[in-house]
């Protein structure tokens, strides 16, 4: 459905500057930009008084983990992707470690189709890279929703795993398009287990899966990449090693992103939170993070990403080391790196960049990630002065809880808007939980990527 609408009296951050003034939209599209304002309402659209309101694109998150098919008890297409649009975010991309995997051509198309029935956002998936699918990979390249190959280089969630040379070469060698690696190295990871299954404290996570484990993976990857000319983006960074190594060797091939969590929390958060912190890799130091915010404002760090992974608390509550490893994040991802620019840590401009701008540049997906003229009308409204506590009731996703519960956010998205349909909208005195608008599958559209 292509929605009309005028924006009016909104702060509109721009590519290049952040200035008062109207958009409208009409057909889905972005048709006038007027950064002085003056734009007259017209038959059949929808008006929006945005004065005190900051105008984004809307936010696309890259990495996603939805649980649809196989875990709807945890999430599935039509309650992640409205938790997302909760948060700001207009377009996401599902990894594939579902039940089943999707690791071919049929099971994308399904995922597709589901995502058609119950998403209110765009949406694309990621294919599932195994030891022998070259055949499989190779189906789906071009195809409108898919945005890439994931490789698993270390076990994680799920049972996708890839850490063999000869099969990483084969698939390097004989694919197109991104490859996403979960960089890890199997190898290590498995020596250091054993070592540490008697540790019941959760600090022990970070230490198991330590920076070099990660540092191997990357390396290893980055290798294959550079050897075989072939692009890729290493998902979930959070090591300053890794980021500082990448700032000298990454070049034109590889891109990186990171988590919320890894530039937000650190050992105390951890050791305070408990299982609700556990993710794989792991949410490590002070001084991991800091250089994480330096390799993010110096470019080597391309986008932001939630690594949404959720699980019921049930589960969690078995404690460290057997509790599954992920957490929520699409709901307050843009609301907290909007509160860290309010702090000071950065600017909104800097935001926009780094979780508009930035995953659409690497994924390729076409129309979207500006504030442009004949762009898409995916757009976000954003209130910077109401500062909000945050609860687990206030959430949106399935498992009904969140890491930053107790934080007090500003910027929470007032409304979120795809193809100039409104999807979601708050009310400054209303509850924080705001209100989804659209119905199962009516806004929303498979992405397109372009050729890369």
């Amino acid at each position: 459905m292509k929605g009309r609408l005028l924006v009016q009296n909104a702060m509109m951050v721009l590519p290049n500057r952040i200035v008062q003034g109207d958009l409208r939209v009409s057909n889905g599209l972005i048709k006038t930009i007027a950064p002085m304002g003056g734009l007259q309402p017209e038959m059949d659209e929808v008006i929006i008084d945005a004065t005190g309101l900051h105008l984004l694109p809307g936010a696309i998150d890259p990495h996603v983990h939805f649980r649809d098919p196989g875990n709807p008890e945890k999430e599935d297409l039509e309650s992640g992707s409205r938790a997302a649009a909760a948060g700001g975010i207009t377009s996401f991309l599902d990894m594939p470690n579902t039940s089943p995997n999707a690791t071919n051509r049929l099971a994308i198309e399904e995922k597709i189709n589901q995502a058609q029935k119950k998403a209110v956002t765009h949406h694309g998936f990621f294919i599932g890279a195994t030891n022998n699918n070259i055949s499989d990979l190779q189906n789906v390249e071009g195809m409108d929703g898919v945005c890439g190959i994931k490789i698993f280089m270390g076990s994680s969630t799920g049972d996708l795993l890839v850490h063999e040379q000869k099969y990483l070469e084969n698939i390097f060698a004989n694919t197109g398009g991104i490859i996403a690696t979960h960089a890890e190295d199997e190898k290590r990871l498995q020596s250091r287990i054993s070592k540490y299954k008697h540790r019941k404290d959760i600090a022990a996570h970070a230490e198991c899966r330590d920076i070099e484990c990660a540092l191997i993976a990357t390396k290893r990857a980055s290798a294959l990449a550079k050897d075989y000319s072939h692009r890729l983006h290493i998902v979930h960074l959070t090591s300053g090693e890794e980021a500082d190594w990448l700032a000298s060797n990454k070049g034109d091939l590889i891109t990186t992103e990171v988590c919320t969590q890894h530039l937000t929390f650190d050992q105390d958060d951890v050791e305070k939170l408990g299982v609700r912190a556990l993710m794989n890799p792991p949410i490590r130091y002070t001084e991991d993070r800091e250089k994480l915010w330096n390799r993010l404002k110096d470019g080597t760090i391309d986008c932001i990403v939630t690594d949404h992974a959720p699980h019921t608390l049930e589960s969690k509550s078995v404690g460290f080391p057997n509790a599954p490893a992920g957490m929520p994040g699409v709901e307050t991802s843009l609301p907290l790196m909007l509160t860290h620019a309010v702090e000071g840590r950065c600017s909104v401009s800097e935001v926009v960049k780094w979780m508009c701008a930035g995953p659409a540049k690497v994924y390729g997906i076409k129309n979207k990630g500006h504030l442009k003229e004949g762009y898409d009308g995916d757009l976000t409204l954003v209130d910077l002065e109401n500062r909000r506590i945050i609860q687990d009731s206030d959430t949106w996703t399935k498992v009904g809880w969140t890491p930053y519960e107790g934080m007090e956010l500003t910027g929470w998205p007032m409304y979120t808007i795809v193809d100039g349909n409104v999807v979601h909208r708050r009310e400054p005195e209303g509850p924080l939980r705001g209100k989804s608008i659209s119905l199962p599958g009516s806004t929303g559209r498979v992405l397109k990527f372009n050729k890369i």
